[in-house]
């Protein structure tokens, strides 16, 4: 088989949009909690992104034997799986705090952040490798935190890839801005 054509990165992807979809709409379905009880509000968009990890670790346990199923001889390199689990957390995070923050503010948000999940599955190689990519685009892909924590995990269980460890690294500097950014704007907001 040819790995370019696995379409293996459902298990990060999953985590990633629903979690996202909840942490965006954190301060909304639990406005009657925020108005009555005083507590650090960045734990509502911070909740879903530590439950769904609960979920993903699930969803990993299944993907490991799915791969002894069909007899995927996996490599050193899937130890770092749950490394590559903290800074999509993080994204999570971050992007969460961002967008509950707007959604408090703009109603209609939360109808939107389901069509910018979409987008951002597209512009995501979840179901296409970076390698289909023309070369003269893909720095632009490098803006797209995802794009190296996808990587690196379909790398983590692919025994022909290595992790590429700067893009790893692009990626998780990207993600730590958004989080700064997002825990800025969620204060402020």
């Amino acid at each position: 088989r040819n790995p370019d054509h696995y379409h293996d990165q459902v298990v990060p992807w999953t985590y990633f949009s629903t979690a996202l979809q909840f942490s965006g709409n954190s301060l909304i379905t639990n406005s009657n909690l925020v108005s009555k009880v005083y507590f650090p509000r960045v734990a509502l968009p911070a909740s879903p992104a530590l439950a769904g990890l609960v979920d993903f670790a699930i969803a990993s346990i299944v993907l490991a034997g799915i791969m002894l199923y069909y007899r995927i001889q996996p490599s050193w390199e899937l130890l770092f799986w749950p490394l590559l689990a903290m800074p999509l957390a993080l994204l999570v995070l971050g992007v969460g705090m961002i967008l509950s923050a707007l959604n408090v503010k703009y109603r209609d948000v939360k109808y939107a952040i389901p069509f910018a999940v979409q987008i951002w599955l597209f512009l995501t190689p979840i179901i296409y490798p970076t390698s289909i990519v023309p070369e003269r685009f893909r720095p632009l892909t490098a803006l797209n935190p995802l794009t190296g924590l996808i990587e690196g995990f379909r790398a983590a269980l692919l025994p022909d890839r290595s992790i590429q460890w700067s893009s790893v690294a692009v990626s998780t500097a990207t993600i730590l801005v958004v989080v700064v950014v997002g825990a800025a704007y969620f204060r402020k907001s």
